[in-house]
């Protein structure tokens, strides 16, 4: 079936420190950052950082976000805390303004790679420049792996995997 746009809509963030790690391209395995997701899981470090509270808007989602800096790509896996939360030895930590978000809702099957990567992220650019909405100069984009709309599987075994990137 492939993955398809089944929500778009804006939301608003306060300022925010994003707290986990950050890798780079030479950190992916086969071309993507499922091992390190792997490693997060192993190690524990979301239990970790779950103990530093969560921030209201985003509840507890994990986030796997992107950016690029200096024509250099970065992808962190982590979570959004409240503007100054202490980070915690061995992580590291990006304050990210206040602004708005688009959010569209992807809907399709998590095992089969159809809701990361190049094509999704095209599918949610045109529906957001469909709605006259653009992205901020270098922007953050993030997957929000919300519960339950991304962990638990509707009757077809399908989720939702919040796509959102930083609009002006």
């Amino acid at each position: 079936m492939g993955a398809e746009i089944i929500k778009v809509y804006k939301e608003h963030l306060p300022a925010l420190r994003l707290i986990g790690k950050r890798y780079t391209d030479s950190d992916r395995v086969d071309g993507n950052f499922g091992a390190k997701w792997g490693e997060w899981f192993e190690n524990g470090w979301f239990d970790e950082i779950e103990k530093l509270g969560v921030l209201p808007e985003n509840g507890d989602a994990y986030l796997g976000a992107m950016r690029n800096v200096d024509d250099s790509f970065e992808y962190w896996i982590g979570m959004f805390f409240p503007a100054g939360t202490p980070v915690p030895e061995g992580y590291d930590f990006a304050d990210i303004p206040e602004g708005d978000i688009a959010v569209c809702w992807v809907y399709g099957n998590k095992d089969n790679g159809e809701l990361y990567g190049f094509e999704p992220h095209i599918m949610c650019i045109n529906e957001i420049s469909q709605r006259g909405w653009l992205l901020q100069n270098k922007p953050w984009f993030f997957e929000r792996y919300n519960c339950p709309r991304f962990t638990t599987p509707d009757e077809k075994g399908n989720v939702i995997l919040d796509y959102c990137m930083y609009i002006r």
